[in-house]
């Protein structure tokens, strides 16, 4: 039951990290102007940026998808989306509590930004088991 929880978290995250990314590559103004996480805050549109944003995510999808294949083999690919979107979501804590960042995106950044970084950091120590 453990490894079917771990497996279904990982994909979760891989479907949804490939689905932005892909729609962030293929047309980064639709994303902006739709996607509701308020992009407009953090400066008007930039595709170039939004397009390697996009890679990003599609990687760390993929990756995610890697380590529910292979959760014994798992831990260099497991850690480094885990410091990825961990250091992804501190940057906008930061943001918001300097007033970079409206306090709106307390809402706004926890389904898609913070609450991966959670669940990928609370899932290490079970990773570090299955590897021993």
């Amino acid at each position: 039951m453990k490894r079917f929880l771990i497996k279904s978290i990982y994909n979760t995250l891989g479907a949804i990290s490939v689905g932005n990314g892909i729609w962030m590559l293929l047309s980064a103004s639709t994303w902006f102007s739709t996607m509701p996480v308020d992009a407009e805050d953090t400066g008007p549109l930039n595709p170039h940026f939004i397009h390697d944003v996009g890679l990003i995510y599609l990687l760390v999808g993929l990756g995610a998808f890697w380590c529910g294949y292979k959760l014994k083999n798992c831990i260099e690919v497991h850690l480094g989306i885990t410091l990825l979107m961990t250091g992804h979501a501190l940057i906008h804590v930061v943001e918001i509590l300097t007033g970079t960042l409206p306090p709106s995106h307390w809402l706004v950044d926890f389904p898609l930004i913070t609450l991966p970084a959670i669940l990928l950091v609370g899932l290490t120590p079970g990773i570090l088991k299955l590897k021993s």
